[in-house]
């Protein structure tokens, strides 16, 4: 791409921070994240002060009696662990017993504050993990794994200077956050979290004096008292719209201000290492969200759902740029500009008038008053709107106004460090729950175009030519509201004949009306102006001239979202559709100031803002589309039967793609208007018209999960042209067509990825349209967590590996580029793990500069929740990358290397299954022994926790499959099946090889880590307790069996690696992970207790709720839960 100019590096950034947050578990790499064991001292000093302050609370709301007790009681569970960490197994055992009878018999009121005491705690002690991770990050001169330490070394390496450059300009990593339910924490607990770090690195400057010390020290005691007092659990299940703001709040609160910093910091290492710095337009991170698009086995998930959070993305777009360019306008106060400029600026002023001494404005075009600029209006005191509001309407009528303000509240919109949530409340402010309006409210689902204005105009030809979704027909006045809300989606496209636009205000006198030259918000300072033409005072500050038309199409576009959100008809003004029309004049001013030797402003606020604009565009977050390959053939088949073809789920593969091919070569209408159809065939055809309608722009991918066949991607493809004829017209396939991602899941399915890829490839068709449409690049999914959870994990990983090396094979033979994307989950059985470690233990030559990531749940809080730490892990995805690049890790050294894994997977996998699938007494062992049951009381998501009501485990989700075994600390899909083909490989004398491969293999290293990382977590006294007080007898020696291999895997792992016991390897990570345990511990026995006494009664609402208490309490301690 051509590339829009170099930044100029004033300065260097500050040095790096920390590796990533301790709170995520699986995301410490090293021992280099801390240091050493002596630089511990400052965390602990942290943790006691912390623990002092929640001590306090206690004591307060318990009474210091019952508070002593409680403390005995958790003393007790501190020398227990720390006898049995320090080899004194029978004094812990006895010490353990102690506590465990002492704690069964608490009453429930006493019994809660014990849970919330040790949960909190686990907490505080990860918000302080957190901090010192940041601390000691910047005491480094120069950070392991950092731009300049990794450029460094890839110039040693023989990387040319070129070479470098070249991939840093072309790389991309595309974050995609996910609303998969993992994450515990309310979103107001995660602010206070937040907060109290924030506490904690004020504590740490040096130059407080001591009143602000102490100052300091109220506000975190205030935070962990408010802490304290605020409800643990959500009281409501979350709309997929609550997900979709929490994702956008993440972008708010840390990603916009953490991505310019990102680019800052590797422009200036580029450019040290190069001599070049990155160019403007360069977008090595980009985010996209599965959050309002993601419909795999989630009914909540409908177009018209899709478009409203496309819509809500917008709108925070808007607002966030808006803020921006208030405080960059202020900023470019100068006079003097290019001509360039200048040309624009007075191409500007040719359409109004403006007064700039009163702020009041007038306009006319052609003679001829605006109908909505007629009057002059005066700019309200505060032109900057938080989202729990909304701007101040001069266009609207006042009950306009008050609807489309209480439409915007109940869409929880909330700016600046304010998260509201999901149960509709917020720190400072409270707001309804979030209320989409129904349909009786909506004046039509949705216009052409994506955010067109609803014309209140229709002709009778226009009336004639709408597009109508499939379903049956409604008379009018007939059915129920939920009828009439079904038959207002199913007009779902409108096609209108041109009408003539009421003449519209210049651009220039729109920017007066929206905030006029001096337009900066209630905080800024007002501008000392004399009264004098508008031509002399525009030409005198140019920038804040050409700046408020931008502000002013901003202000629009902000406007025109809410409209459509609360469902009225958009005015007609001229809003930002595309990304560069709002690059377009930022990259005027920063040629300007750098033509006019001020390159030095430029290089500041509005280089920070371009980059924003390019990484983020006018949604922030690209949504993907997802939804399994079964609905597609469905819909189809409905059409085929529908047509007299016959069904097309019927058909072998052969004829399956023959008549796709045929069907996507014609141009006549497939689908036809109105055909009978059911409503998940009808929600299929409105999802493809609702894409059609975002298009590109709004949208990145679409996902087919569990594909299996070259069939299931071109069914997408048909649909997809289908619903791009409808909106379009006879447009066929036009360029910015949604690419189609196949998802490849099981292991079945991924062994057989690069078959299904030669056969897609060897279509005449498809491999035309991959060269027209996307450049000649298939994106390939690879899902981390059904594998898991059909093979187990040793099975899983080489199963992906080998896939990834064939997909890379054949895009290869067929000279197309592949981007492969991961579904990894936060915890080990779902794919989680180290960033860093899991990119350099890929195959060679499977990232090539391009990687799609999904980060979901905790992580996505633990990544980005904090800027400090969110910028430090987007510096390892871009150095990771680029050392999987540049310089591959290593393969196998040799086929017997691959023999043994091939051995080894086949042996893990056939024990996995022999118990999970093939043995009738597990099923009832999971049900009794694990909350899993009980996790659906959670309100932790919008989605159902099957896919589909059955009673094995095929329906069942792969998080709450793995939440259920780390509550119970037993944690068995991260290693089920792995000690027994250990076992066998050392019975057959390979101990050797397997260490070798341990030394020089990155792919068979991380495997074996992640799992020794895990058996550490896990804890087999608890799971036993877990059996004794709730296994029927009959089951419990099946899980004496488990017992039994777990302890093997952990035996034979520690043979290979040659460690005398788990955690040798990262004493520091083991040391932190044994301070959990004293108070995950009580949790746990608590736990098991709960769930006893609830399942004796179940309709007992305080138990249920201590119970979920207990269960995030565990969820805090072990930092990855799903």
């Amino acid at each position: 791409a051509r590339r829009a100019g170099c930044a100029r590096e004033p300065a260097p950034p500050p040095s790096p921070s920390p590796c990533c947050s301790p709170a995520v578990m699986t995301d410490v790499v090293s021992t280099n994240d801390l240091l050493s064991t002596e630089s511990l001292q400052a965390l602990d000093d942290d943790c006691s002060l912390l623990k002092s302050l929640l001590q306090d609370c206690l004591n307060r709301d318990v009474g210091a009696a019952l508070a002593h007790k409680l403390e005995r009681l958790n003393a007790l569970s501190v020398a227990s662990c720390s006898l049995r960490h320090n080899s004194g197994p029978e004094e812990a055992d006895f010490l353990f017993e102690r506590m465990r009878e002492e704690i069964e018999d608490l009453p429930l009121d006493e019994a809660i504050p014990l849970i919330r005491y040790c949960s909190h705690y686990l907490n505080l002690s990860g918000i302080a993990e957190t901090h010192h991770r940041v601390r000691t990050g910047r005491q480094r001169e120069r950070q392991s794994g950092s731009f300049q330490d990794i450029f460094a070394q890839m110039i040693a390496k023989g990387v040319t200077q070129a070479e470098l450059y070249s991939h840093i300009c072309e790389q991309h990593v595309e974050v995609v956050l996910t609303a998969h339910p993992t994450q515990v924490n309310r979103r107001t607990l995660q602010y206070k979290h937040t907060k109290i770090e924030t506490c904690l690195e004020r504590n740490d400057r040096p130059d407080l004096t001591a009143e602000e010390r102490a100052l300091n020290l109220e506000d975190l005691v205030r935070e962990v008292t408010s802490l304290w007092a605020t409800d643990e659990l959500r009281r409501s299940k979350p709309t997929v719209l609550d997900e979709a703001r929490g994702g956008l709040h993440i972008i708010e609160q840390s990603l916009w201000n953490a991505v310019p910093a990102y680019l800052r910091r590797l422009s200036y290492a580029l450019k040290d290492h190069t001599g070049r710095p990155l160019p403007l337009d360069a977008t090595p991170i980009t985010f996209a969200s599965w959050m309002g698009g993601d419909r795999d086995g989630n009914p909540n998930v409908t177009a018209q759902v899709t478009m409203d959070v496309s819509r809500l993305g917008r709108w925070m777009a808007a607002d966030l740029f808006l803020r921006e360019i208030d405080a960059l306008r202020f900023e470019l106060s100068m006079g003097q500009c290019s001509t360039e400029l200048r040309a624009v600026v007075e191409e500007l002023q040719l359409g109004g008038e403006m007064d700039v001494a009163g702020g009041r404005v007038t306009a006319s075009v052609h003679g001829t008053p605006s109908s909505h600029m007629q009057a002059a209006h005066t700019l309200p005191s505060d032109s900057r709107t938080s989202l729990g509001g909304v701007l101040h309407r001069q266009q609207h009528s006042l009950d306009a106004q008050n609807n489309v303000t209480e439409n915007m509240r109940n869409l929880g919109m909330v700016t600046g460090m304010l998260p509201q949530n999901v149960d509709g409340t917020i720190d400072s402010v409270a707001l309804p729950s979030v209320h989409l309006p129904h349909a009786k409210e909506r004046k039509s689902f949705m216009s052409f175009g994506p955010f067109a204005s609803q014309s209140p105009k229709t002709t009778p030809q226009a009336a004639a030519a709408v597009i109508s979704s499939p379903g049956p027909s409604t008379a009018p006045g007939e059915g129920s509201s939920s009828d009439k809300r079904a038959s207002s989606v199913e007009w779902l496209i409108r096609e209108t004949t041109p009408q003539s636009s009421p003449a519209k205000p210049p651009a220039a006198a729109v920017a007066a009306a929206a905030g006029g030259a001096s337009a900066l918000g209630s905080t800024a300072p007002s501008l000392e102006r004399r009264p004098q033409t508008q031509k002399a005072a525009q030409v005198a500050t140019p920038y804040r001239v050409l700046l408020g038309d931008v502000r002013a199409k901003l202000v629009n576009t902000r406007r025109r979202m809410e409209d459509l959100l609360a469902g009225n008809a958009a005015l007609d003004e001229e809003c930002f559709q595309h990304p560069e029309e709002l690059i377009e004049p930022l990259l005027l001013c920063y040629r300007s100031l750098h033509d006019t030797n001020q390159g030095v402003v430029a290089d500041g606020r509005l280089l920070d803002l371009i980059r924003r604009a390019y990484t983020f565009g006018l949604t922030l977050m690209k949504l993907d589309l997802r939804q399994e390959s079964d609905r597609h053939a469905e819909a189809l088949t409905a059409v085929t039967n529908y047509l007299g073809l016959g069904s097309y789920s019927e058909w072998d593969e052969q004829k399956k793609q023959e008549w796709l091919v045929q069907e996507l070569q014609g141009r006549r209408p497939l689908v036809p208007r109105n055909f009978p159809c059911n409503e998940k065939v009808q929600e299929v055809i409105q999802t493809f018209r609702a894409a059609a309608v975002l298009g590109a722009d709004s949208l990145a991918a679409y996902v087919i999960s569990m594909a299996q066949s070259a069939a299931d991607v071109l069914a997408v493809e048909l649909l997809q042209r289908e619903a791009l004829q409808a909106v379009h017209g006879d447009q066929g396939l036009a360029p910015g067509t949604l690419r189609v991602v196949p998802l490849f899941e099981t292991v079945r399915d991924l062994d057989n990825a690069g078959k299904v890829l030669r056969q897609l490839f060897s279509n005449e068709w498809y491999m035309n349209h991959l060269r027209t449409n996307h450049s000649s690049h298939q994106e390939v999914m690879i899902g981390y967590s059904d594998s898991g959870k059909d093979a187990g994990r040793l099975s899983a990983t080489w199963g992906l590996y080998k896939a990834q090396e064939d997909i890379v094979r054949v895009c290869e033979e067929f000279r197309i580029k592949v981007t492969l994307f991961h579904g990894r989950g936060g915890s080990v059985g779902r794919g989680g793990g180290p960033m860093h470690l899991a990119i350099q233990s890929q195959p060679p030559g499977s990232v090539q500069g391009r990687l799609r990531i999904t980060e979901q749940g905790e992580m996505v809080q633990a990544k980005f929740g904090i800027p400090a730490v969110t910028l430090r892990q987007l510096e390892v995805y871009t150095t990771a990358v680029t050392m999987a690049t540049l310089s591959p890790p290593d393969s196998a050294r040799n086929e017997e290397w691959r023999r043994i894994m091939d051995q080894m997977a086949e042996t893990s996998k056939s024990a996995y299954r022999s118990v999970v699938q093939q043995d009738p007494n597990f099923i009832p062992y999971f049900k009794q022994a694990t909350p899993e049951s009980e996790l659906g009381n959670l309100n932790i998501g919008s989605r159902p926790t099957r896919r589909k009501k059955t009673v094995d485990l095929s329906g069942l989700r792969a998080i709450p499959w793995i939440f259920a075994w780390t509550q119970t600390r037993f944690v068995l899909p991260a290693w089920l099946g792995c000690g027994v083909a250990f076992r066998e490989a050392i019975d057959q004398g390979k101990l050797p090889m397997l260490r070798e491969m341990y030394a020089h293999w990155p792919y068979f290293a991380s495997t074996l880590d992640l799992v020794e990382m895990v058996l550490a977590k896990a804890n087999l006294k608890i799971a036993k307790l877990y059996d004794d007080r709730l296994v029927d007898d009959e089951l419990k020696p099946l899980g004496e069996q488990l017992r039994r291999q777990m302890q093997e895997t952990q035996d034979t792992l520690l043979q290979i690696t040659g460690e005398a016991k788990l955690g040798d390897n990262n004493k520091v990570l083991f040391r932190l992970i044994a301070d959990r345990e004293a108070y995950l511990a009580p949790i746990n026995v608590l736990q098991v207790e709960l769930l006893r006494r609830l399942r004796l009664e179940p309709d007992n609402c305080r138990l249920r709720d201590a119970l979920l208490i207990a269960i995030n309490g565990v969820a805090s301690g072990m930092r990855n839960t799903g």
